[in-house]
């Protein structure tokens, strides 16, 4: 095994270890997906340099200039997904082996961007070296460790985390329930002072109205909304409402979200909708049926019986029987497509590696999922792409296609904006000024799944 594990590390070494963006390309015959708008620009080339997108112009209008060429042979380009809920492993779990096996996982997804929602330090360095292409992976936004109700003693002790998360490099804030409100202001308080982003879920003693209105960011799992939406007075008690308090939805008032939604736009609140974590962690497909699908191939073993045990424990309690669950994966799904038209903006979020979401894959799902509530392919994309950029103040820099952007982005066969399914099977990806082709995406996939004893 040992020796395994030095091939597979030098495989990964020769195929990434070089300078970084040390190679240009031109992209001959294909339809440019830009997600400046819905239009295609049909029969183009890309021209890519030093990672940047210098050129985007019609086939018949531009050459190759001496420069490596690729031909598209009539493909798809699109700007690489983001998924914007993401975890990282840590090293203690799997070993820093499976920190890099999760990257492959994104990658071969056309899951070029991530934001990590769960924080350690061995995240920084991963960060570090896949921007210096030591490693292959996508690019990395990264939360600190959690703020919660055990882990921040006091609001003096909230505000000390904040200042220590911003000066270790951490991109982002991640809040936990538990907080009461004087630790939740401090934090909020303390973050504004230094610049850096704040949001997850809401803790119960909080809600989402105080979240909210003191600068949360992004709002995790579209969190808090239920409790919101409660009639006046109304006791939670943890202990019979259920995961997410899913047993309340029935008590839910509608008339509330007019109100909530006008707060979020006033606030410039993000949501992460996370729906196929629900459908499947909190949904009631059996198990047994999820521990089989294909995608469970790629990860060790002991991590899906793990959450094949988390999930079954909660089906025999009666927890996720479908007359208990299905009302409020009904709502939430509702609440999604809401809080969409009334232009509430969404970043593409599945939470992966979690429980049934294996990265990459998860994301696919999460678009199915997105579909299915009402959401249009083009709005789908945006979630993926150009939202993302928005939601880090970066637009333009990335997420979409055009002369200065960042040259990332994925080839697929048909049109996504027609076909959705597309997406699940890049022919190739560009990252880090690497062209990444199908037949080497699906290499590391079977390398990783060999590497796990799957079958």
């Amino acid at each position: 095994m040992k020796l395994y594990k030095t091939l597979l590390s030098l495989a990964f070494a020769a195929i990434f270890f070089v300078p970084t963006f040390s190679q240009e390309f031109l992209i001959h015959h294909v339809n440019v997906v830009t997600m400046l708008d819905d239009k295609i620009l049909e029969d183009h080339s890309i021209y890519v340099k030093d990672g940047k997108i210098l050129e985007i112009a019609p086939e018949k209008d531009i050459s190759a200039r001496g420069i490596q060429a690729v031909d598209g042979k009539g493909g798809f380009v699109f700007p690489g997904l983001a998924e914007f809920h993401a975890h990282l492993p840590n090293p203690d779990q799997f070993g820093p082996e499976f920190q890099e096996d999760v990257l492959w996982l994104y990658l071969a997804n056309g899951v070029l961007r991530i934001r990590s929602m769960l924080g350690h330090e061995s995240h920084l360095t991963l960060k570090a070296k896949v921007e210096k292409s030591e490693v292959p992976g996508p690019r990395m936004f990264v939360s600190g460790p959690s703020l919660n109700g055990s882990s921040v003693a006091d609001p003096e002790a909230g505000r000390q985390m904040v200042r220590v998360q911003k000066a270790a490099g951490y991109d982002h804030l991640k809040l936990h329930p538990g907080l009461d409100t004087p630790k939740f202001l401090a934090i909020a308080d303390e973050a504004k002072k230094v610049g850096i982003f704040y949001g997850g879920h809401v803790s119960l003693d909080v809600g989402l109205v105080t979240s909210v209105t003191n600068g949360y960011r992004s709002v995790e799992h579209i969190d808090g909304f239920l409790e919101a939406m409660l009639p006046e007075g109304t006791t939670i008690d943890p202990t019979v409402s259920g995961p997410f308090n899913m047993n309340l939805v029935g008590q839910v008032d509608q008339t509330k979200l007019a109100g909530l939604i006008q707060l979020c736009l006033e606030n410039k609140t993000w949501i992460a909708p996370t729906l196929t974590l629900f459908e499947r962690y909190f949904g009631y497909q059996p198990a047994h049926e999820l521990r089989q699908q294909p995608e469970m191939v790629y990860l060790p073993g002991q991590l899906v019986t793990q959450w094949f045990n988390t999930k079954t424990k909660l089906e025999a309690d009666g927890v996720l029987a479908e007359t208990k669950v299905k009302p409020y994966l009904d709502f939430r799904q509702k609440l999604f497509l809401d809080l969409h038209k009334a232009n509430v903006p969404m970043i593409m979020s599945s939470d992966s590696p979690q429980v049934f979401n294996v990265p990459g894959f998860s994301i696919h799902r999460e678009i199915a999922s997105m579909s299915e509530a009402g959401m249009s392919n083009y709005e789908i994309l945006k979630t993926g792409s150009v939202n993302c950029a928005d939601y880090f103040e970066e637009s333009g820099e990335w997420g979409v296609l055009k002369p200065g952007a960042a040259a990332e982005f994925v080839l697929v066969q048909k049109n996504p904006l027609e076909d959705l399914t597309t997406m699940q099977k890049p022919q190739a990806i560009m990252i880090q000024g690497k062209f990444i082709q199908q037949d080497e995406l699906q290499r590391q996939l079977d390398l990783i799944r060999k590497k796990y004893g799957r079958q």
